[in-house]
């Protein structure tokens, strides 16, 4: 069944392709070419190309695409994504896809219906012993003994296992190319479906606390503090609104996926050039948190 829009959610200037051209480019022009034709190559290369996207239904057509998104967050990781896929596009009263919203004739994607990004909770502790969702929650136990206190490697599990208060896995993923700007409509979206869901008593609306894992970097060469300077936490969101999330987390860690990836979104991408290391964040956020993270998002992504 196609998926029906629910918004246009918004515009913007962005070129799809502008990620894909590097400046060396530039360079292999002619050293005769004209000054007239330089001009004109400079225009065309600055030109802005307006998107604008659309959020749909979850269904079964965008199967490959949201896939190819998970695949993305957990890279290698021992997650059964074709498993986690499905149940996302089982529990489609919650969740939105995005997509281009008019594809032009002459536009060489051969997808029309290309996911740019997806949005939706799944809980947790209602589908305790579902394959994927007990590897997900072996992963990020084990990623925290790795990489924090034994005491909170405790309270993780604690949680995590505790049915009276169950723990939603927030999954918020999109293209690089796509602007954090998509992200104020996609969970207002959310927000309000989950505040449905609750209303209705389905697992989606009973979620205590929101577990999320972000996709962060952080240079690769970084000088050492002075002896007695605390260690900065510079470590940068890919989606940059996931930030405030961080702020209002009762529990936070990082671990590297350096291993797993060439780079940090298996591809080309960098903070002005600087070479950068991929890593997942980790964080739990209690849900009576959500309002004041609205609050934040409607603040600086509002356009």
């Amino acid at each position: 069944m196609a998926s029906s829009a629910k918004r246009r959610a918004v515009g913007l200037g962005e070129n799809p392709e502008e990620s894909e051209n590097s400046s060396d480019e530039n360079l292999e022009d002619d050293d005769d070419s004209g000054e007239e034709d330089s001009e004109a190559s400079e225009e065309e290369i600055n030109e802005v190309v307006t998107v604008d996207f659309e959020a749909h239904n979850i269904s079964t057509n965008n199967y490959n695409g949201i896939k190819k998104l998970l695949q993305q967050l957990f890279l290698k990781a021992h997650v059964n994504i074709s498993e986690m896929t499905d149940l996302i596009i089982q529990q489609n009263h919650v969740g939105s896809i995005i997509k281009q919203a008019e594809v032009p004739e002459d536009s060489d994607d051969e997808d029309p219906d290309e996911v740019f990004g997806f949005i939706t909770m799944l809980n947790l502790t209602e589908r305790k012993g579902v394959q994927c969702v007990e590897e997900v929650k072996e992963l990020i136990v084990d990623q925290c003994e790795k990489n924090s206190t034994h005491s909170v490697t405790e309270q993780l599990e604690q949680i995590l296992n505790d049915t009276s208060k169950p723990v939603g896995l927030l999954l918020s993923e999109r293209f690089i190319n796509v602007p954090p700007q998509i992200a104020l409509p996609l969970h207002k979206q959310l927000q309000e479906e989950i505040s449905e869901a609750q209303r209705t008593n389905k697992p989606s609306g009973r979620c205590h606390y929101c577990l999320m894992i972000s996709k962060t970097c952080k240079e690769a060469t970084k000088s050492i503090p002075a002896r007695g300077a605390p260690p900065k936490d510079e470590y940068m969101f890919v989606n940059a609104e996931e930030e405030f999330f961080y702020e209002q987390a009762i529990m936070k860690f990082h671990y590297s996926v350096q291993e797993e990836a060439d780079s940090c979104l298996s591809g080309r991408w960098s903070f002005d050039d600087v070479p950068m290391k991929p890593f997942r964040t980790v964080m739990l956020i209690p849900a009576d948190k959500m309002p004041a993270i609205m609050d934040k998002l409607k603040e600086y992504l509002t356009v």
